[in-house]
Order: structure tokens, then sequence, then C-alpha cells
């Protein structure tokens, strides 16, 4: 859980001014924050903000940038300087294939100490755990600037062609060693699956920044007390989550002081300058405040809870701070001016009309057939409706059958609504594929897709199994048994479809109706996903499954 400590003199000397711990408790639930405890030996606070999905506030320097906005002692996007550097970073095209994205400035200004040390790397660890999901996404290394000759190049190489001492180590190791002997080697090689090269950054004396995305070398990857300059690194996946790594930094740097660096970034096919402070404007209306939360603001006071909230505002066109990417909707910005005016303050009113609930028949038919696969020793998961054509077409090995894209999406891993549910069960095998097999999981929940003109929705469940023994027998038994405790005959038909093994697929039929894919995965599909262990797997349609038995 991102829980994060801190000095509160520290904090207070960022804020500017002097807070009481009732004040800082208070404060954190404006970040969704739980305070957890303050030593008053050690000065030592500890809030734990893991129901944020801010997270600029998994540091010090971003919770006191909320607070100078809710105290008033700040008001709007906090302003930032990126100086021009002479520094670049040379992206080579063999490492475009592995961990395409990255982003760097250099802080230069200030002393670093023992303290800062540590808050530096609490929110680097913090963010590269969850919003870098563990590193596979994003990852960040910071350097000694004095230490580095640019240009940084960064490259993919063989793994035994590089050696150098990683962090804590004094002894040379080439990248397949580390792998198995260093510790973080050993906790973060999965990521490195199936790579035939690795991705290392280098100085432009061959000097080893950093075996990328698993540890930074014992000489130019670490920061020492009395440094008073370093560079800063983040490489990924999603170019969006490597930038914001970059902004959040910068912004925490710049607080503490530091002059902000811009570096230039040669890819093969471009050049870019970083960091890259988002400009994005969304517009909202005074209605949509209405509608949500009841209230009559004028604009003025729209502008001056907005301000709080350290958004900029013209005319109900707000500029979103380039450290925050969690604005996917105008009720997003509408949701922050209601913190700031205070939910508890929002008067209550009377219900206008009256009805009894009840559960709907569909809901309650959904509800059998789940409680029936849980009897299978199934988990269920839940993951969310929006996702990506590599996930649901290319990986799978089939076409595109009709998907509903997002106009304006905010980045490319949720893109699109998702047109059928295995894909991301099979999301979820590549992610737990070094934890403990077998691993039977379940999701049920609605796919959209176009057919033709028209937009179809309907509740789906699939169902997968992946362990050594893996196979059509085992879904078919599953599928067996639903329609049996439905009172409902099936017949399965020879079919193709491109994310099973052909003749080990096959088409479940109901009164006529085709209502599931059955089948042992593809090992084309088992490849593009990284996984070793055959899966199997169906994917039924409970809303025509429903429509017959309720017919019946």
């Amino acid at each position: 859980m991102p829980t994060i400590t801190f000095s509160l003199k520290d904090l207070q000397n960022l804020v500017g001014r002097k807070l009481t711990i009732e004040e800082v408790q208070e404060l954190a639930h404006y970040g969704k924050g739980d305070f957890e405890s303050y030593d008053k030996g050690t000065d030592e606070v500890k809030i734990d903000f893991g129901d944020t999905n801010l997270p600029y506030l998994w540091s010090v320097e971003g919770f006191a940038r909320l607070i100078k906005g809710i105290l008033e002692l700040q008001k709007g996007i906090p302003k930032i300087k990126i100086h021009k550097g002479d520094y670049g970073v040379v992206v080579d095209k063999s490492v475009i294939k592995y961990r395409p994205f990255i982003s760097c400035f250099a802080a230069k200004g200030q002393k670093i100490d023992d303290y800062l040390i540590k808050q530096i790397v609490q929110l680097q660890e913090k963010f590269c755990e969850t919003y870098g999901r563990r590193r596979q996404k994003v990852s960040i290394g910071l350097y000694s600037y004095k230490r580095l000759a640019f240009p940084v190049h960064y490259r993919a190489v063989e793994p035994l062609s590089v050696e150098f001492a990683p962090l804590e180590f004094k002894a040379k190791m080439n990248l397949k060693e580390i792998l198995s002997e260093h510790p973080k080697g050993k906790e973060y090689a999965w990521i490195l699956d199936g790579f035939e090269r690795y991705p290392i950054l280098i100085d432009n004396r061959n000097e080893v920044l950093s075996f990328v995305p698993i540890i930074n070398s014992n000489f130019t990857g670490k920061l020492e007390a009395q440094d008073d300059s370093m560079l800063f690194e983040a490489t990924g996946t999603d170019e969006e989550a490597v930038n914001l790594a970059a902004n959040i930094f910068a912004y925490a740097l710049c607080e503490r002081g530091f002059d902000i660096y811009s570096v230039d970034i040669k890819y093969p096919e471009k050049r870019i300058t970083v960091p890259n402070l988002f400009d994005e404007t969304v517009t909202i209306k005074n209605e949509q405040i209405k509608h949500l939360f009841g209230l009559e603001l004028k604009e003025s006071e729209v502008k001056h809870l907005l301000e709080k909230a350290q958004f900029d505002f013209d005319g109900y066109k707000v500029k979103v701070p380039p450290y925050r990417r969690d604005i996917l909707h105008p009720y997003d910005i509408i949701e922050d001016i209601g913190i700031m005016y205070g939910f508890d303050k929002i008067t209550e009113s009377s219900l206008e009309t009256y009805t009894i609930g009840s559960t709907l028949k569909l809901s309650e038919f959904i509800d059998k057939v789940r409680e029936i696969v849980v009897g299978f020793g199934y988990q269920e998961v839940m993951s969310p409706i929006l996702t990506n054509k590599d996930f649901l077409y290319k990986k799978m090995n089939i076409d595109d059958f009709g998907t509903i894209e997002i106009e304006d999406y905010m980045s490319e891993t949720y893109s699109v609504v998702r047109s059928w549910l295995l894909p991301n069960l099979m999301e979820i095998f590549s992610k737990n594929k070094h934890f403990e097999f077998p691993q039977k999981i379940f999701e049920e929940g609605l796919i959209n897709a176009r057919k033709g003109e028209n937009i179809i929705e309907f509740s789906r469940i699939a169902i997968a199994s992946s362990h050594e023994d893996a196979n059509y027998t085992e879904v078919r038994q599953v599928l067996d048994y639903i329609l049996k405790c439905l009172g409902l005959k099936y017949d399965i038909e020879e079919s193709e479809h491109g994310s099973f093994i052909e003749g080990r697929v096959g088409r479940a039929i109901v009164k006529g109706r085709k209502v599931a894919y059955l089948g042992e995965l593809n090992p084309l599909v088992l490849t593009a996903w990284g996984l070793e262990m055959p899966v199997a797997a169906l994917e039924l349609n409970l809303t025509e499954l429903f429509e017959i038995v309720d017919r019946k």
C-alpha cells in the first residue's frame, strides 16, 4: 500500500506555515488519505494514500502542494520553469521492440542529504510498484550527474555482452548473472521473459548507468549525500505514463529548490524535448455541476474552488496540471469542485419519486450461473470495460469483429470498449504466471460491439483454467454442468476460431442459438501473452441463455 513517511517539520517548510497534527489529519482526507501515526520523538508522520488515483500524492512534496491549494497559499496550477539543457539521450532502434519510451531531466542547484534521498526513493518505489505495475509499465532511475558523460545511449544488447557492478555490489556481473544472482534481478527477471536482448542505459564513456528496468550501476546510479545535481530517467511501455513520472518528479524537485533542465531525446524517427508538460484543457458546464450536486454556483465561485484544487480556470475551460492524468471526463473535474466545496456542506433534499426496488430477473439468473462456476473452484476477477485492440485481437490471433473505439481517449491502453471477455483473463494469467498453478478464474460482465449500423450489448461470462493438464474436456464439463443446472440441452458443432487450437474448439448450440465458444487456446496466443502453461477456456453468452430460459 502507498503509505508515505515524512517529517512534520519538512512538510511545514514545504507548505510555508505551521500545521498541527490534527490539521494534517484533516487535510489528508482531501487526497483520500488515511492518517496512520505521528511519532513526536522522531517527528515522523505516516499517511496511507492507497485509495488515491493521484500518484503525485505519494510524496511529501505532492502532499504539501495539495495543502497549499486547499489553504489558498497557492492558486491554480503551480508554475514550473524548465531551463533549456544541453543534454541528449540517443535511443537506438534495437530497444524499440522491447521498451520503447524514455523521459529525462536534469535537476541541479541544491545539496542532497540522506533525508532527501529517502524521500526521492520512497516516491520512486511507490510509483514503480503501483502505477508502474511493478516496473513493467514504468521504471525510474536516478543518477549522480557529475559522474555522467553525455550523450547517454539507450539500447538493447546481448545478455552476455555487457558487464558492470550493480547497485550495492562491487564485483562486475553480466546481465544474465544479474537476473539470476542479484536480489533485484531475481525479483524482476519476469519482466524480461522472452527478450532476446536486454535494455540498458550507457553514457558516452561506455559507463553503464542502468540495466533497465532491473538495477542501476553502483558507480553512476547511486545518489550520495552532498551531491548537488542528478539525472532523472523513466522508461517504459506506455509513453503517457513515462511522461507523467517525469512531470511528477520534476515538480517535486522544483519545490525542493532544484533548477530543472530539459533533455533532448533522439529517437530513430523523431526528436523530442522532455519533460513533456501535458497541456490538457477540459470544458465543463454549470448545468453539470447543478445536475451532480444540486448547487447553483456563480462563475466566480467555480473559479475559486477550481483554483483551490490547483486547476487553471478560464470561462469554464479548465486546464489540467501536468502532474495529473486522472481526468477522463468533465465529471472528474466537477468531483474536485465538490471536494473543495465540501460534500458535508451540500444540503439534503427530499426524494421526488418513490419506488419499490427489486432484483432484475436477468441479474438473478447471472448470479445463479456465477455461483455454479464458483462451485467448480474458479475465482472471480474484475477488469475494466475499456481495453485496446492489441489485447482484443492481435494477441488473440483474430481479426477485429466490430470494435467500438473511444474518440478522445487518454491512453492507448484504454482506447476501445471490450468486445469479448477472454482477453481480460489472458492478461491476468500473463501477470500471474510466476505464481502457483493451477490457476482457475472467471469474469462476468458486459461486452459491446458494432454489428452493421447497430451497437450490440450482451452479458457474458468467460471461464479459463491454466495448468499443465488444462484441456477441452475440463471446460466442456463446466459448460455441461451449467446448462444441466439450467435445465437445457445443447449440441456442440465443430468450429474454427483463431484463438483456439484447430480441432480442439467447439461452438455450443442451445435451441438453435450459438451461445458459447469453448476449447484449448492456440499456442500462438499463449506465446503472445508470454504463457508457458496450457489454457482451456469458454465464453458463454448469458443474455442469449437467459432469453431461452425465460421463454420456457
